[in-house]
């Protein structure tokens, strides 16, 4: 009569290495088993895509009454915005720059040259206009998130409206000097 005998059951004591030795072994075997992809795959990523790189920005010439380019930021506010058409320019590095004024109903006059990167949402503040039509540089020039806030709602106005607008892509100065005369995309345009 056979009888079926219970099959042995393996311990790290029958294994007659050290605990520490088997959990270091089926690492090893696990390592050979499966590579990393995900590291060949980030290696092979980075080698295609090159961290982006900012080109350094050129103060352009103070703004003339005659280039400024007025657009609506909001029925909200009774400053009056515009763009200096002539300094306007879109690099390879993918960011516009632009010199914006803000004039209050007061009269009060504020110039600033900024940058807008598209891809990323974000802006920066290069340098704030003098009376004596130079320009001093910004102390925080840090590359910010764009929010939406009454504070700062030209930033928003520009980025959604006119220079970033869902699946549009400013080719070059010209173009944005365009879309800007027209007063934005008409189809993202709150009435």
């Amino acid at each position: 009569m056979n009888r079926l005998l219970p099959a042995p059951r393996l311990t790290l004591a029958t294994l007659h290495l050290p605990a520490s030795g088997r959990i270091a072994r089926w690492l090893c075997v696990l390592a050979v088993a499966f590579p990393c992809a995900g590291f060949t795959a980030s290696a092979d990523r980075d080698v295609d895509e090159k961290p982006w790189q900012e080109i350094a920005a050129q103060l352009p010439p103070f703004p003339q009454p005659e280039n400024l380019i007025p657009f609506f930021v909001s029925s909200a506010s009774d400053n009056k915005f515009m763009i200096d058409g002539e300094s306007l320019s879109v690099a390879a590095d993918g960011v516009v720059r632009f010199t914006v004024v803000i004039i209050s109903p007061s009269g009060a006059r504020n110039v600033s040259y900024e940058g807008m990167r598209c891809a990323t949402g974000e802006r920066r503040l290069y340098a704030l206009g003098r009376s004596d039509e130079t320009w001093s540089k910004a102390r925080n020039d840090q590359w910010t998130r764009i929010g939406e806030n009454s504070l700062n709602r030209h930033h928003a106005a520009l980025y959604k409206d006119y220079f970033c607008p869902i699946g549009t892509f400013l080719r070059d100065a010209d173009d944005a000097r365009r879309i800007l005369r027209s007063g934005g995309d008409p189809s993202l345009r709150q009435h």
